[in-house]
């Protein structure tokens, strides 16, 4: 008989690597940027609340339900 650990048969965990993606620095007043709000955004507050500065103490949106 040998001395070794007996290992059980389960599944091996193996921990897989995450790639981080690093994320190119947008200007978000470029022309094609600058053209996106125009047809997207009513106001200037939805221009920027679209943009990631919402107003403080703004309603905020419920979501769609999905089907």
């Amino acid at each position: 008989k040998s001395s070794k650990p007996k290992r059980g048969k389960g599944k091996s965990s193996k921990k897989k690597a995450k790639k981080v993606v690093k994320e190119k620095e947008v200007d978000i007043l470029s022309p094609a940027a600058m053209l996106n709000a125009y047809y997207i955004c009513h106001n200037a507050a939805a221009c920027l609340e679209f943009r990631g500065f919402p107003w403080p103490g703004a309603p905020k949106k419920k979501g769609k339900k999905g089907k």
